[in-house]
């Protein structure tokens, strides 16, 4: 029974990888027998490379994907060096959860809000200096041509997630015991970092960068909102390939697929090849000289926190605006009309974004905890980096490939697809959230109660899922909000007949009013919050509830085993 369900586990989370990719692959050389293609040809390869502007597409994609990352990195190393164990270090801790429940779309609608030419920023400018700013034609951080807004957002939002990959890597370094070992050699606590913590840091934080660098050169939500307009990055304008009315040019949408999976390729071998430079082979660095340079870790956190901060109140500000002239900082006039008017269209999608979501984090976490359980039991079973490979491998290069197999099995299921789609991207997410939880779970207290004739199943629900139920939520909190940041499996498996808050705050952000778009936007940011926030609270009740009871139990025996006295 257990290995049939771990087989359910593969088939769903990760078998679709291969007919994804094949299907991709064939699609690629000309073979799509669906729609009358069904002789091999590379004609969608040349029709590629015929495209104006195609290098230069890939020239920044490249950029954006390689500086995003290792600016997000800098500032994560400069974040750990000065705040790891001291006070303040709380306060990121508790920030982590609201800042990392942000979509990606979400933040860069905010980061538009208030980097664009008419943005806060320009109005705060131009109310304080009376600089006297030209808007007009002027791009600033937003669809500029060299793909610099689009770097900074990708760089800011990955952060949090680096803080969070670099937790448990931290814990297990010992931080404490290096501290005094280079204190005693004479190196100060900068240096420290730099020589000692930062080559074992950065060699343990190469999934979290191959995570980082493989979207940040496959995203397509956040560089339609921010990136450059001609040409567009590599990834937008293969999606705009695949939304070409003409048939007969899918097989050079897909030849763009698979060349965006060997460019994410080639940046995940970059990422080895930095980290092995950097810590094998360029190794001068690790012993010359005792000083080190104090980077400036907390600012940087401040400026992240309050650039975060502000896009909520920005966005809300904005839905209410009925007038707001540039460059006045407040609108002239406010009005519920906007409200008013969305919320007959807005409530159908929110409930369809709420339904996929909890049945896409619900599937995930029962497949997660199943592919846990099983892995401890069995030594055959799929590593690790092969249940990451969806996070891994750009959407678009395997998206195409299932879009096609969904043909020859069942074309107008679109729920049914739109939700498997969801699971298969959510559940990396969800079982690397149980990993460090499951390792580190004693299972000392499984072994007493099956010694005791409780059942398997009894002692997992009874003892094992009640101690790590603050991770389970957390994990299936995490599920939920993959779901709802899902863009490209939402519109490609879905026909464009399932709207989401996600596909709905993209669409409306080209262009349109900025009152409806910010509308959008606050509910894409609040619904993952809300998991996040049930998820929190609810462990914490549970928890409280679980510690009382135990309280309880200690004190009737302790109250059983006094003397009585006659």
């Amino acid at each position: 029974m257990f290995r049939a369900a771990y087989f359910i586990v593969f088939i769903i989370g990760i078998a679709p990888t291969i007919p994804g990719l094949a299907g991709a692959i064939l699609s690629s050389f000309s073979y799509i027998p669906p729609i009358g293609l069904a002789q091999f040809s590379w004609q969608g390869y040349h029709l590629l490379w015929l495209w104006n502007g195609v290098g230069q597409a890939i020239a920044l994609t490249l950029f954006s994907a390689i500086t995003s990352t290792y600016i997000a990195l800098l500032f994560c190393f400069s974040i750990l060096q000065r705040l790891w164990q001291s006070r303040y270090w709380k306060k990121i801790e508790t920030c982590l959860s609201p800042l990392l429940a942000m979509p990606h779309v979400a933040f860069a609608i905010g980061f538009a809000f208030l980097f664009s030419p008419t943005g806060m920023l320009a109005r705060s400018i131009q109310t304080v200096f009376d600089t006297g700013i030209n808007t007009q034609g002027a791009t600033w951080l937003i669809h500029d041509p060299y793909a610099l807004g689009l770097t900074l957002a990708l760089a800011l939002k990955e952060v949090p997630f680096l803080l969070l990959m670099s937790i448990p890597i931290l814990q297990q370094l010992q931080i404490s015991r290096l501290q005094q070992v280079s204190h005693s050699l004479g190196y100060s606590t900068a240096q420290m970092w730099w020589k000692v913590i930062l080559p074992q840091w950065l060699s343990k934080m190469r999934f979290a960068l191959f995570a980082v660098i493989a979207y940040g050169c496959s995203v397509v939500d956040v560089a339609l909102i921010l990136g450059p307009n001609n040409p567009a990055t590599f990834a937008v304008l293969v999606w705009q390939w695949f939304n070409d009315p003409d048939l007969s040019l899918l097989p050079r949408a897909a030849a763009g697929a698979m060349v965006l999976f060997i460019i994410a390729t080639l940046l995940l071998l970059l990422v080895i090849a930095i980290e092995k430079a950097a810590t094998k082979v360029w190794t001068q660095w690790h012993y010359s000289g005792r000083s080190g340079i104090n980077l400036p870790g907390k600012s940087i956190f401040n400026i992240l926190l309050l650039i975060a901060t502000l896009m909520v109140p920005m966005m809300i500000v904005w839905s209410f605006a009925h007038r707001w002239r540039f460059p006045d900082l407040l609108p002239s006039r406010w009005s519920l009309r906007f409200w008013e008017i969305e919320w007959i269209n807005i409530v159908p999608t929110i409930n369809e974004s709420l339904v996929l979501a909890l049945t896409t984090a619900t599937i995930a976490l029962l497949l997660a905890l199943i592919a846990h359980e099983y892995k401890l039991k069995h030594q055959l079973r799929i590593p690790d980096y092969v249940v990451a490979l969806p996070m891994l491998i750009p959407q678009l290069s395997i998206l195409f490939g299932l879009q096609v197999t969904t043909l020859y099995l069942a074309a107008d299921a679109y729920h049914v697809w739109v939700i498997w789609a969801h699971v298969f991207f959510a559940f990396p997410y969800v079982y690397l959230a149980l990993d460090g939880p499951w390792k580190s779970y004693n299972d000392n207290f499984s072994k007493a109660a099956l010694s005791l004739g409780k059942a398997p199943l009894t002692v997992f629900i009874q003892i094992k899922a009640r101690l790590l139920l603050p991770a389970i939520l957390y994990a299936w909190a995490i599920g939920a909000s993959v779901s709802l940041a899902q863009y490209l499996p939402t519109l490609m498996l879905g026909g464009g007949r399932i709207a989401t808050i996600t596909t709905e705050a993209v669409a409306l952000s080209s262009g349109f009013d900025r009152r409806v778009t910010a509308i959008y936007a606050i509910w894409q940011a609040a619904l993952p919050f809300i998991f996040f926030t049930f998820a929190v609270l609810t462990s914490r009740l549970t928890q409280r509830k679980f510690t009382f009871i135990n309280k309880e139990i200690v004190t009737n025996d302790t109250l059983s085993q006094r003397p009585r006295h006659l």
